[in-house]
């Protein structure tokens, strides 16, 4: 009887040890995509297995394979080893990582989502794909000089719920400042690309399109959106009234924040509201718009047939440009983005797309038409030149044919 008992016992802790673990891959799986991991990591044939080049102030950083790939991915990291990496910035090894991994924030993960997420990556199928050498100047490519940067830029410590505020404010502020790493993109960065936090969210440049101001301020920042706005965006990439995400923002709607919980959604905008508001100077707003004969044919062209002459937008809301942020930026970073390269996003109809005109126009025409678009439905004044177009373009984004 005592050996039925130990079979019938060993046979219930097994079933409870399977529970937990599919518990942790399930969770891990929804974790993964919080934190938004795809938008760095994401190879070929949909597999994170890495090799995206970001570009930085001091060198090319390359993306690593994080599939569970013994050679050339996780599959050999223990629990602690996976932690130091994801909290510490210090990988296998001892080798330190780069803030391009935003470990900076991670690092106010919980053990147990981090090792949740290490639970659900290690079912991934591996793939065997080398991480390309970083290309960094000298003497930045000394990874041992990050022992002094993460003094000064990484508390290493995990998440403590405020007290003074509810569930929901603190499932907010973990979600945003912990998972989703917000500050990465929407706050400043100082010298040594350190986040500037006296400016927490004020807005910024990243790998060149404009994170926008994210402060309660009414006028630079979204202080004047309502929470309905906030969720709506974050959860979409859209908000009436408030216009489409695009690039970088996009990206994190498409792989990420579109899985997120109605709850989740709900804390995030939540906690997103009570950020305190950061004043910017508010942009010279035009007046009369001059009717130019080329600007307005250039965009009755290319442009009217998705986002109509009045900018209303014609097949879907995601095309109207009225209130749109990036119509509403003088230098039109967002919008100079947009015309040479386009854009996609994916939303509960599909995965909707904006097509590249860089092959299709000069650098006159294209400015041209990007203050066109500032003016009559941004209403400030458009300041893009020529110069700025032929900055922004890409490898292989000079227009092979003269426009008529």
């Amino acid at each position: 009887m005592r050996t039925l008992a130990s079979v019938v016992l060993g046979l219930l802790v097994w079933c409870a040890q399977a529970r937990a673990a599919d518990t942790a891959i399930a969770r891990g799986e929804y974790l993964t995509r919080a934190a938004d991991c795809a938008a760095c990591h994401l190879g070929a044939g949909d597999a994170l297995s890495g090799g995206r080049a970001f570009a930085t102030p001091f060198g090319t950083i390359y993306a690593p394979n994080i599939t569970p790939d013994k050679e050339t991915g996780i599959g050999g990291y223990t629990d602690d080893e996976w932690l130091s990496a994801l909290q510490r910035g210090v990988a296998r090894g001892g080798k330190h990582l780069y803030p391009a991994m935003p470990y900076t924030n991670y690092t106010l993960m919980t053990r147990e989502d981090a090792l949740d997420i290490k639970a659900y990556l290690m079912t991934q199928p591996p793939v065997h794909a080398p991480t390309p050498e970083n290309r960094m100047r000298f003497p930045f490519n000394i990874r041992l000089l990050m022992v002094f940067w993460n003094l000064l830029n990484n508390p290493d410590h995990r998440f403590q719920p405020d007290p003074a505020h509810d569930a929901v404010w603190n499932r907010g502020a973990y979600l945003a400042e912990a998972l989703g790493h917000c500050q990465q993109c929407h706050t400043p960065r100082g010298l040594l690309q350190g986040l500037d936090t006296s400016r927490a969210y004020a807005g910024a440049i990243t790998q060149g399109w404009k994170a926008y101001n994210l402060t309660s301020d009414p006028e630079s920042g979204i202080g004047a959106w309502s929470e309905q706005d906030v969720a709506a965006y974050v959860s979409t990439g859209h908000a009436e009234g408030h216009g489409v995400a695009g690039g970088p923002m996009a990206e994190a709607v498409s792989y990420s924040l579109r899985y997120l919980t109605h709850d989740d959604v709900t804390a995030l905008a939540t906690y997103l509201k009570t950020i305190p508001p950061i004043h910017e100077a508010p942009p010279s707003v035009s007046g009369a718009v001059a009717e130019d004969e080329l600007d307005h044919r250039i965009f009755e062209g290319a442009c009217a047939s998705c986002h109509r002459l009045d900018g209303a937008g014609r097949q879907t809301p995601y095309a109207a440009l009225l209130g749109d942020q990036s119509v509403r930026d003088p230098q039109g970073t967002n919008v100079v983005q947009m015309v040479l390269g386009g854009g996609s996003i994916a939303t509960r109809d599909g995965t909707l797309f904006m097509p590249a005109f860089a092959m299709g126009y000069t650098d006159a025409e294209l400015a041209a038409v990007a203050n066109y678009a500032i003016e009559h439905f941004g209403h400030v004044s458009g300041q893009v030149t020529p110069a700025d177009i032929a900055k922004a373009r890409g490898p292989g984004q000079r227009p092979q044919v003269p426009s008529s």
